[in-house]
């Protein structure tokens, strides 16, 4: 479904991506995992198009989208749920949930748009409770389920998570990690950056390891967890 090669970004002068290459097939789960500063979330931000290719190529679909704008990449079904979430605080949750397909809403029938609605409101019932109230009221738990149920709003082939557990508390990140297993049973293709790694790896069947702008590990999560490197440096049982 995707493959990046050979990426370089940069900011500015400073070169973040160096040499990138992955590859996901279709109804795969990934993860990426690395110290902060390791280049994770510009390379999803890269996946997206927020941040330029220097060098490289992004292949989607067997289409190269390396100089697609943002727009056009949502509207292949590469859709990104943000760190930090995001999410229209002055608007309502139902509001919110509009904003995610509003690339979509010409294009869908009316039954079609309740039918998504009624898929993120089954994932996430809170927010069938929670619809018409202010999306700024909500608890940083229910506002991770909105970003969550915005993206899936503009049915996404890919969908990119960037540190869905940051900041929520163990309760929250279960209720939040089964929907997204729901999500993985049901076929969705997903890329995960998450700073728990023990939980990335638990969740996903394949993961890169990044340092330093490079991926200096890629395997299975099974022999990730018992890589003596990743458990010293990332799990901290080394």
């Amino acid at each position: 479904m995707l493959s990046l090669c050979n990426i370089q970004t940069y900011y500015g002068a400073v070169n973040v991506l160096k040499n990138v290459s992955l590859e996901i097939n279709d109804g795969d789960a990934v993860t990426i995992i690395g110290a902060n500063g390791a280049g994770k979330s510009t390379l999803l931000s890269t996946i997206s198009g927020l941040v330029p290719v220097r060098r490289g190529r992004i292949l989607f679909l067997e289409q190269d989208i390396t100089s697609l704008p943002p727009h056009r990449r949502v509207d292949m079904g590469i859709i990104q749920v943000p760190e930090g979430r995001m999410i229209f605080t002055p608007f309502s949750v139902r509001e919110n949930l509009e904003l995610g397909m509003y690339r979509r809403f010409a294009r869908e029938k009316k039954e079609d748009i309740e039918e998504l609605f009624a898929t993120a409101y089954t994932l996430f019932p809170i927010l069938h409770e929670r619809r018409k109230q202010n999306a700024g009221t909500l608890s940083g738990g229910e506002q991770q389920m909105l970003a969550i149920a915005r993206a899936l709003m503009g049915k996404p082939k890919l969908l990119l998570l960037d540190e869905p557990s940051l900041g929520l508390a163990p309760q929250l990140v279960d209720v939040i990690f089964d929907a997204l297993s729901k999500l993985k049973e049901q076929g969705l293709t997903i890329l995960l950056v998450e700073q728990n790694t023990q939980l990335a790896l638990e969740f996903a069947e394949r993961g890169y390891v990044m340092e330093l702008g490079e991926v200096a590990l890629e395997d299975t999560t099974g022999n990730l967890r018992s890589n003596s490197r990743v458990k010293e440096i990332y799990l901290g049982t080394g």
